[in-house]
């Protein structure tokens, strides 16, 4: 391969020729210069230089070692304070006369606990990191491209030195190229230079220097924000300006996440007061006569048995299996943080195209003259009929010559890039420009012969701001300016109108009759287009020249049926007290049909604020406007008036959900709390500024997602719940031993280390994985303030904490005070003390198995959601209880905790307690439930 350098870029040459920088040639010197037909290259080509480029894709990410990142989780901060106390133990064993074997059990227990997170916690981030991996697979990255003379839709890692691309506003540069053809073309280089603002881009050739000053060049990872554009590829994957960059930032540190944070913080704290417990247990036994160095190691042991060492772990696993869930169900979270925002998602700021409806559009009605025809026929495939195909076909070529969209025909054999979802008719472009051709087929229209009587030879793009879209076509007559966009837009600019064959004036009263096909059509919820014409006066005339002075042809209604699933999904939003704001670019009437169709409006008079009359509010008047609650319609707006919304609706304290798809989206995405693009029609700009990527586009998917946010807060309460309750009973036995004047401790450190070994770690998982309860969406949300331990949870523990601590408590000294012998002659190798001790600590193993069953839900009945419906958490306490009956019963675990068999009857008096705490948990839900029961059927429960 011989490339030439250009300030830091590698331009390809697969000739094996050197030669000047392509930036230096002119469009037609750069197909021979790069040897790219400008047909574009065959399959048998593009191969072959595959294989000898390699495929245009970034080298993965240098990643430690597995046993580097094994070492990783001993560096911890409670791996460390863990690693530290278990070296005391240790040393303390080492320096006891005589030794106990129960201090060298501590140590080697302490061991036990670091080296069991740390396996939990790498096997949890090798999961996640894989997890993330195949589902960024799943979203597309696909480029346009020319092969064996034809537009194609490609894997962007397909590309090949000498490939020509297709580009619109929208677009990720999938790699290094030079512009051959350029409209109006600007591209965002922020990723690649950090300079935020749009900067123009020209087919013209430019002088030698460095090739990221050059503006004739684009390079990946830049975007395409305006304009449309052909470029030949002379980079790509790890060649290209931004495989160097991307090396670097590969290696960046992830950060974690607020809530991580947070849930980290709490653990610490919960670490201190861990330590201060063990310090007043070892201030107090100390004068009590107990031997120095025993003291301190069951001190030091019921410290370390508290500290919260597991839960950061089981937080990320939580929301992995939220990720997970929600990509399921066709939402793709890319970031964790993201899956428990959603669970407070008060607004949603949705798209009607492609979120509400089907964005499948089909023309079923055309405007000419005064008179309407019919269109029938429905979706992508060109089988249908147009009433008077004759009438209407100025307009219908019009629409389509005016279009950047391909209709493509199923494929047969599956073809190079080939879906199960490309077995039918689709559209590769905009949906309405494929609604348009569809039209124009059905109408008897070719379109290749209509561009080849007609070519185009300079185009204006789509933009927001004036709604509409010009291309100039040469032919035998001359030049001529089609003209497509917003009916209202484009009536101010017409002065002619085509009526009847005959081209009249575009007086006030043909005017309103325009205008009033225009709302009829749209209040049937069709969206409308106008079509024009102008002759120029040559092939690149001025926009204004394109744009004004026009004929209008005529209106085409399209019809983008809702999807079905989504009024069920809007239902269930506004149960869980959500918002839904449409913000849509469509016309109020057809918004509004829209919006009642899928139950977004519902009453009779919805507020309805358009772009222009955005524009005349300040701040002030906009907050007060967005204050008012009732149901709210955007129409006519654009992504700045999207922003903008947004902005207005997190000042007043609201989390805010919006679906996007265009390039210019993207502020109003990342500005969000949760920014949705859509996977399937949506920009690579949008995608890339969201945190949640739409695989179906469908609303749907966000109210899915929503639940399962939700769900995955409630669970990692739940086992925190479940973690800290347990703590509390096995601090309580103790300190009633010893302010009751017991000399021996109703729980050893070792024991306390085997609950949270055996009884712990694995249910809490479990519980990470709770399905969502039913009534999850018939909630209101949760507040952005609210703290993981709220009054509310902290309660909960107490409760449920301190069940299990009188229960064990009062097991233990019934069995001490059954034997009759006082408490000064109890020794450790009594049978009675070691059957006293087992007694607790089976209470408590047992009493967190019903724990776990009562802390699954929060206010529905355990029984009522299926005690089987969570399998893993029944086996994840089953095996506790199992571990606890090996420690009873087995000889060599019996001597390691110094434990004694228990019989069947205290089994069974342990297991009664465990039914009591359930049974106390089920009544404390019934009375919370208790004032929801006088609600009318189908409120929420």
């Amino acid at each position: 391969m011989v490339t030439t350098a250009t300030g830091g870029a590698e331009q390809t040459r697969p000739s094996g020729t050197p030669g000047p920088p392509v930036q230096t040639l002119g469009s037609r010197e750069v197909f021979t210069a790069l040897d790219a037909p400008a047909r574009g290259l065959t399959s048998a080509d593009a191969a072959a230089r595959q294989a000898r480029f390699g495929p245009n894709e970034l080298p993965p990410a240098r990643r430690r070692s597995l046993w580097r990142e094994l070492a990783g989780q001993f560096t911890d901060l409670f791996a460390v304070v863990l690693l530290v106390a278990s070296a005391i133990t240790f040393l303390a064993y080492g320096l006891q006369e005589p030794r106990e074997m129960g201090t060298l059990q501590l140590a080697v227990a302490i061991a036990g606990v670091v080296v069991l997170n740390a396996g939990i916690g790498f096997a949890q981030e090798y999961s996640a990191e894989r997890t993330a991996e195949s589902l960024q697979a799943m979203v597309p990255h696909t480029c346009r491209v020319l092969r064996n003379g034809e537009r194609q839709e490609l894997p962007a890692r397909d590309l090949a030195p000498g490939d020509v691309i297709v580009l619109e506003a929208g677009d990720a540069v999938p790699a290094d190229c030079r512009l051959v053809e350029a409209h109006e073309v600007s591209v965002n280089n922020a990723a690649l230079t950090g300079e935020s603002d749009a900067v123009a881009r020209t087919c013209d050739p430019v002088p030698a220097g460095p090739v990221l000053e050059a503006r004739n060049c684009l390079f990946m990872g830049t975007d395409v924000v305006a304009g449309s554009a052909k470029a030949v590829v002379f980079a790509t994957g790890a060649a290209t300006e931004f495989g160097g960059i991307f090396r670097l930032a590969s290696s960046a540190t992830r950060q974690k996440t607020p809530l991580q944070l947070q849930v980290a913080s709490m653990a610490r704290r919960v670490a201190g007061a861990a330590l201060a417990i063990g310090a007043a247990l070892f201030a107090v036994r100390l004068p009590a006569g107990q031997p120095f160095v025993e003291t301190f190691v069951f001190s030091l042991g019921v410290m370390v048995a508290l500290v919260p060492e597991g839960l950061p772990a089981t937080l990320s696993v939580s929301l992995a299996i939220g990720v997970r869930r929600m990509a399921r169900r066709h939402a793709l979270v890319k970031q964790l943080l993201a899956v428990e925002a959603l669970g407070s998602t008060t607004v949603v700021c949705t798209d009607k195209t492609g979120t509400l409806t089907q964005a499948e559009m089909t023309v079923v009605q055309a405007w000419v003259g005064g008179v309407r025809h019919p269109v029938s026929g429905v979706g992508y495939a060109p089988e249908g009929e147009v009433a008077d195909p004759r009438s209407v076909g100025d307009l219908l070529r019009a629409s389509a010559l005016c279009s950047n969209a391909r209709l493509l025909p199923p494929s047969a054999d599956g073809g190079t890039f080939a879906r199960s979802e490309h077995r039918g008719w689709r559209v590769l472009g905009d949906t309405t420009e494929g609604a348009l051709l569809v039209a124009a087929a059905k109408a008897g229209l070719d379109r290749a012969a209509e561009e080849a009587a007609a070519p185009r030879v300079a185009e204006y793009p789509f933009d927001s701001v004036r709604k509409l879209m010009s291309t100039v076509h040469g032919g035998e007559s001359g030049y001529h300016a089609y003209v497509k966009g917003a009916p209202q837009e484009l009536l101010d600019r017409c002065t002619t109108i085509d009526w009847g064959g005959e081209q009249r004036p575009l007086n006030e009263e043909i005017r309103a009759a325009v205008i009033a096909a225009n709302d009829e059509l749209a209040s049937q919820g069709l969206r409308v287009l106008a079509s024009a014409w102008r002759p120029v006066s040559g092939p690149r005339p001025a926009q204004e020249e394109a744009e004004s002075e026009l004929t209008l042809l005529g209106l085409v209604g399209m019809l983008d049926p809702p999807r079905p699933e989504v009024s069920d999904a809007v239902a269930a939003c506004r149960r869980a007290g959500i918002r839904i704001v449409m913000v849509t670019g469509d016309h109020p009437l057809t918004a509004e049909a829209v919006a009642r169709r899928v139950g977004i409006v519902t009453g009779p008079a919805p507020t309805v604020v358009t772009g222009d009359r955005l524009d005349t509010l300040d701040d002030d008047a906009l907050d007060r406007l967005l204050a008012v609650p009732g149901e709210l319609l955007m129409c006519r707006v654009s992504p700045e008036h999207k922003m903008r919304v947004v902005t207005a609706f997190q000042r007043r304290g609201q989390v805010v959900a919006v679906t996007g798809d265009g390039a210019n989206d993207a502020p109003a995405l990342k500005h969000a709390d949760i920014g949705v693009a859509m996977g399937a029609s949506g920009t690579d700009v949008a995608r890339e500024a969201a945190v949640m990527v739409l695989l179906d586009d469908s609303f749907a998917s966000i109210a899915a997602a929503v639940r399962l946010g939700r769900s995955v807060y409630q669970n990692i309460r739940k086992f925190l719940i479940y973690l800290f309750s347990h703590n509390i009973a096995e601090l309580v036995p103790i300190l009633a031993a010893t302010f009751a004047g017991f000399p021996l401790v109703p729980i050893s450190a070792v024991q306390i280390l085997a609950i949270d070994l055996g009884s712990d770690v694995l249910p809490a998982l479990a519980l990470g994985a709770e399905p969502p309860e039913s009534d999850v969406m018939d909630r209101p949300p949760r507040s952005r303030r609210e703290r993981l331990f709220s009054t509310a949870v902290m309660g909960r523990i107490l409760f449920l904490g301190g069940i299990q601590a009188l229960g064990v408590t009062a097991v233990f000294f019934w069995h001490i005070h059954a034997s009759g012998i006082p408490y000064t002659d109890f020794t450790k190798h009594d049978l009675v003390y070691r059957e006293a001790i087992t007694m607790v600590q089976a209470g408590i193993v047992v009493s967190q198995f019903f724990n776990a069953l009562a802390v699954r839900t929060d206010r529905q009945s355990v029984f009522r959601v299926g005690l089987l419906s969570n399998p893993w958490l029944l086996a994840a306490g089953g095996f506790g209880i199992a571990l606890m009956a090996a420690i009873s019963y087995l000889p060599p675990l019996q001597s390691l905790f110094g434990t004694a068999p228990l019989a069947a009857s205290d089994w069974a008096i342990l297991a009664a307690f465990g039914a009591l705490l359930l049974a106390a948990e089920e009544a404390r839900k019934w009375w919370l439930r208790r004032p929801r029961a006088a609600r009318p059927k189908g409120e929420a429960r």
